[in-house]
């Protein structure tokens, strides 16, 4: 049974929302911004309002699913780990994106709202915007700010923090780590960029 619910949870998380409401206004979102087909390009190619639907969708299906496993025996002990990892791996690496998923921001949340009560989702967006400051006061400075990329994978990073002084158990602390590892891997080209970026300018400095 443990085997047929990851693989339920790992279709939910699968269904790309966003995309197909992107072919639906007749845009495909791989060739919009990024190439990232999530939310965030459907609000560019679409506008706000079908943007946040698919926010709301990609969050839903990381949601509903893992409420329902909150409430039976499958969320104690080390059960929840590949449950909650499900829906987030599906979105990253869609089937129906031929494995090439999104950044599964969106679903993260919603995993992480359902596993927590909203504590550690509302943990992450507080962090997410303390860091979107930090970033906008860079700009100012003579650095660069760093990419949206880099500061969801550094969020992701501090929540450890959260979920450790918190004194979640050993289960949820490695959901965390298997999210936070998805999340570098979707977020790597950012990464790449910001890497090179900041390597050229040291150079520069020396």
């Amino acid at each position: 049974m443990i085997i047929l619910w990851v693989a339920g949870l790992f279709l939910s998380g699968s269904l790309m929302f966003s995309y197909w409401l992107g072919l639906a206004r007749k845009r495909n979102l791989k060739d919009i911004g990024d190439g990232n087909p999530g939310a965030l390009n459907l609000w560019k190619s679409s506008g706000y309002k079908f943007g946040i639907l698919g926010i709301i969708l990609d969050f839903l299906k990381g949601y509903l699913p893992l409420v329902w496993v909150m409430g039976s025996h499958y969320s104690q002990g080390y059960f929840i780990i590949p449950l909650a990892l499900a829906p987030i791996a599906g979105h990253a690496f869609s089937p129906f994106l031929k494995g090439k998923g999104g950044k599964a921001i969106a679903v993260t949340f919603g995993v992480w709202s359902a596993l927590t009560g909203f504590k550690a989702s509302l943990a992450l967006a507080v962090i997410l915007a303390v860091l979107k400051m930090l970033s906008s006061w860079y700009k100012i400075s003579r650095y660069s700010p760093v990419s949206d990329g880099v500061q969801v994978v550094c969020g992701m990073l501090l929540l450890s923090v959260f979920l450790y002084i918190s004194n979640w158990s050993a289960p949820i602390l490695l959901v965390w780590f298997g999210s936070f590892v998805i999340l570098v891997y979707t977020h790597r080209l950012e990464w790449i960029v910001w890497m090179r970026k900041y390597s050229s300018r040291k150079r520069k400095g020396t």
